[in-house]
C-alpha cells in the first residue's frame, strides 16, 4: 500500500480595500507564505490627498489613480478581485462581494479590513444631490464639470443676478480638503480662466469657505491656522466661520449663525468637505465581535489592531478607532504594514498574544493653500509659506505610486504653478449627471424589487418616455448641476 503526501494548503489572507491601508498591507505580504486576495470596489488605488487637483484641472485621473492590478502585477501570491463587499462572516471566515450580478465568496484564515470612509452629511444625506463630496474619482470629475459648467452658463446669461449666483462657489468645511479646494477654485477663476471668456470677467467670481468652527484648519491651530486664513483671504476667498449649513438646494444654501439667525447664500456650485463616516462594514464587525463603535462608525480595535476574540482579523485606516489617531494616509499605511507583519509572524508560528502593540510614528501633516504656499506641522516644528510648499511637493511626490505617475505629476505641477495653463480642463455633461442618474436607477430598481412596481409598469415607463428626452433629469436638475 502506497502513501501519498498531501501538500498543506497555504494560509489565506483577504484584504478589503485598495486604498493606502489595503495596498500597503498587500505589498507587505509579498514574501509571506500565504495566498493573498485583495477585494476592492474600484479597479484603482486612489491617492486621495490630491483628488482636489483633479477637480480643478491640474492633474489627470491617471496621475493619482494607477490600476491596482498593475501595481501588484509582479506579486505572484496576490490576486485582485473587483467587487463591493456586503457581508463578512467572522465565524465561518468568509467575505462576500458583488460586482454587477455576480457574487463571489472568498475564504480567509486572516482578514485585513481597510474599506475606508465616505462623505458624511451629518444625517442630511439629501444635501448630496446639490453638494457632492470629495472622496472618489467620480466626485472629482463631477465637481470639475460643475465648476467649469457654472462659468459657461454665466457666459450665456444676460441677467446680472443669475451671473452672480453662477459665479459664487461655496465650499463647506474648512479642513485640509476644503482649504485646498477653495484656494484652487480661486486660482482657477482669478488666474487660469482670466481673459478666456468674452462676456464675463472670471476674476469677479466669489469663493466662499464655510465652517462651524472658529478657524480654518482647526487641527493645526495657532500660527498655521492664522497663516492659512491670511493666504486664503489674499486669494480673494471669503471665510465665513461659526456658520452651520441647515439647507441645500439647486440655487443655494441656508446658513445658521451662532446666534440662531438664518440667512440665504445664493450659489449654484457647492461642494461638501465637512465630515467623514466609516464604511458600514464597521457595524457588521462590531456586532459580530462585540467591539465598540464610535460616532463616526469606526471600530474600536485592540492595541494590535485586531478585533476582540478574533486575533486573525485586523481593522485599519479610516475604519479603526484607537488612541484618537487621525484619519490620515500615514496611519493607514503604517497600520497596513503592521497588520501584514503580524499575519506573516502568525503563519510562522508566533503566538498572537505575544504581539507588540501598534505604534504610530507621526510624520506630520500638511495642506497646500495655493501655489508656492502651504502649511506643515511635524511634531513641534511648524512650517508655512514657500518652505511649507516645497515640503508638501516632496512628500506627495514620494508617496505617489509608480515612477510614471511621479514624472507626469511633476510636469503637470510645473505647468500649473509656473504658468497659467492647466491640461485637464475637459468636462462633460455625463460627468455631472451620472451620479444622480445612477442613484435614481438604483432607487427605481429597489422599489421594483420591493414589490412597488410590475413588469407592466416597467414597460409603460419605457414606452411612454418622450423620445430624445432624459426622463430622469428635470430642468431643475440641469440647473443645479451646471
Amino acid at each position: 500500500m502506497s502513501v501519498e503526501s498531501v501538500e498543506a494548503a497555504r494560509h489565506r489572507v483577504v484584504v478589503i480595500g485598495s486604498g493606502f491601508g489595503g495596498l500597503f498591507a498587500a505589498q507587505a505580504l509579498a514574501r509571506a507564505d500565504a495566498d493573498v486576495t485583495l477585494v476592492a470596489r474600484t479597479t484603482h488605488h486612489l491617492f486621495q490627498p490630491l483628488l482636489y487637483q483633479v477637480a480643478t484641472g491640474i492633474l489627470s485621473v491617471g496621475d493619482i489613480a494607477p490600476a491596482t492590478r498593475m501595481v501588484l502585477r509582479k506579486q505572484d501570491n496576490t490576486r485582485v478581485l473587483l467587487g463591493e463587499v456586503d457581508d463578512i462572516d467572522l465565524e465561518n471566515g468568509t467575505v462576500t462581494s458583488q460586482f454587477l450580478e455576480r457574487r463571489t465568496v472568498s475564504d480567509f484564515d486572516s482578514l485585513i479590513v481597510a474599506a475606508g470612509a465616505g462623505q458624511s452629511y451629518f444625517g442630511n444625506d439629501h444635501f448630496a444631490e446639490f453638494a457632492p463630496g470629495m472622496k472618489t474619482i467620480d466626485d472629482a470629475l463631477e465637481l470639475r464639470g460643475r465648476i467649469l459648467g457654472a462659468f459657461e452658463q454665466a457666459e450665456l446669461s444676460n441677467d446680472p443676478e443669475e451671473q452672480t449666483r453662477l459665479l459664487t462657489f461655496v465650499v463647506v468645511g474648512a479642513g485640509p480638503t476644503g482649504v485646498e479646494l477653495a484656494g484652487q477654485i480661486a486660482e482657477l477663476a482669478h488666474r487660469t480662466l482670466k481673459g478666456t471668456f468674452r462676456h464675463i470677467d472670471t476674476t469677479r467670481a466669489r469663493v466662499v469657505l464655510l465652517d462651524g468652527a472658529s478657524d480654518v484648519l482647526p487641527v493645526y491651530g495657532g500660527k498655521l491656522s492664522k497663516k492659512a486664513r491670511r493666504t486664503l483671504e489674499g486669494l480673494g476667498v471669503e471665510i465665513q466661520l461659526g456658520a452651520m449649513v441647515t439647507g441645500v438646494d439647486a440655487d443655494g444654501l441656508t446658513v445658521k449663525e451662532k446666534d440662531g439667525t438664518e440667512r440665504r447664500l445664493e450659489s449654484q456650485c457647492k461642494v461638501w468637505s465637512a465630515g467623514v463616516a466609516a464604511s458600514p462594514l464597521g457595524k457588521q464587525l462590531a456586532e459580530q465581535s462585540g467591539a465598540g463603535i464610535d460616532r463616526a462608525g469606526r471600530v474600536e480595535v485592540l492595541p494590535d489592531l485586531s478585533l476582540p476574540g478574533y486575533p486573525n482579523v485586523f481593522v485599519i485606516g479610516d475604519m479603526m478607532s484607537l488612541d484618537k489617531l487621525p484619519g490620515l494616509a500615514q496611519v493607514a499605511m503604517q497600520g497596513g504594514k503592521y497588520a501584514a507583519k503580524q499575519i506573516a509572524a502568525s503563519v510562522e508560528g508566533q503566538d498572537p498574544s505575544q504581539r507588540p502593540p501598534f505604534k504610530y510614528f507621526d510624520k506630520g501633516s500638511m495642506a497646500t493653500i495655493s501655489r508656492f504656499s502651504a502649511v506643515a506641522k511635524v511634531g513641534k516644528l511648524e512650517i508655512s509659506g514657500f518652505l511649507g510648499w516645497i515640503a508638501w511637493l516632496f512628500i506627495h511626490l514620494l508617496y505617489l505610486v509608480g515612477f510614471s505617475s511621479k514624472m507626469s505629476t511633476l510636469l503637470s505641477w510645473a505647468q500649473a504653478f509656473f504658468s497659467a495653463g492647466r491640461n485637464e480642463m475637459a468636462a462633460t455633461e455625463q460627468q455631472v449627471f451620472a451620479r444622480i442618474a445612477i442613484e435614481r436607477l438604483r432607487h427605481h430598481e429597489n422599489s421594483l424589487a420591493a414589490g412597488n412596481g410590475s413588469a407592466t409598469e416597467r414597460g409603460a415607463a419605457g414606452k411612454d418616455a418622450p423620445a430624445g428626452k432624459d426622463s430622469d433629469s428635470s430642468p431643475a436638475d440641469r440647473k443645479a448641476a451646471g
